[in-house]
């Protein structure tokens, strides 16, 4: 069942924003993509200086590829920058994919043992962001579980959920679905986001922020 918002659905409501421009680059392009590397523009700046104070980037990262993306967000953002830590962080034998006892593997396997528990899952002052960037990881094709308490904890009504991830090849559009659908009541506006290789560089994350018509 779809969320209206101001009398339309939320789905009428992301294709207006993709053909007024509301949501560039990341927000309608091809979530697989990966902007091209450019330095900073004197756009960014403009759109860093109108989204401070407005824009929380809340991000969970088990290696720091993700926290690297969200940190460079951040600072061309001027935004605030919240982590979702679990209670419990994850060690690198939690890690091991190839290890079926591995603490992720048998939680992959087990649906039921996906529910972490955070240090903390509502952001202080989190009414007062009108957009959230919501950063994670790809486990087995989905956004990694961590993310999950955050986002069911949360009311994003009234606010715009820009998702991206850190990925070898999975693309953000199912995954950020899913996250979506966790939300309780309503959801927000949810962009189609961007996926970022553990590769990327500061330049290429600045690049697509700088086309976040936010703030």
């Amino acid at each position: 069942m779809e969320t209206k918002t101001a009398g339309m659905t939320r789905k009428d409501f992301l294709a207006m924003l993709c053909g007024t421009g509301a949501v560039v680059l990341g927000g309608c392009a091809q979530s697989g993509e990966t902007s091209g590397a450019a330095s900073a523009s004197s756009s960014a700046a403009t759109t860093a200086t109108q989204a401070k104070g407005t824009v929380l980037v809340a991000y969970f990262s088990a290696t720091g590829n993700t926290r690297r993306v969200a940190q460079a967000a951040a600072t061309a953002l001027g935004a605030d920058l919240f982590e979702i830590a679990p209670v419990s962080p994850y060690s690198d034998d939690d890690l091991n994919y190839d290890d079926d006892s591995s603490r992720a593997s048998q939680e992959y396997a087990d649906e039921s043992k996906r529910s972490v528990e955070l240090t903390q899952v509502t952001p202080d002052g989190f009414a007062s962001y009108d957009t959230v960037l919501l950063g994670y990881p790809i486990w087995w094709g989905i956004a990694a579980w961590p993310t999950n308490g955050f986002v069911a904890g949360n009311d994003f009504a009234g606010k715009t959920v820009v998702p991206f991830c850190t990925s070898i090849s999975s693309p953000v559009g199912e995954s950020a679905t899913g996250l979506e659908s966790l939300a309780s009541g309503d959801a927000g506006a949810w962009a189609e986001g961007q996926r970022f290789d553990s590769g990327v560089s500061d330049d290429e994350v600045r690049s697509w922020v700088s086309g976040l018509a936010i703030g």
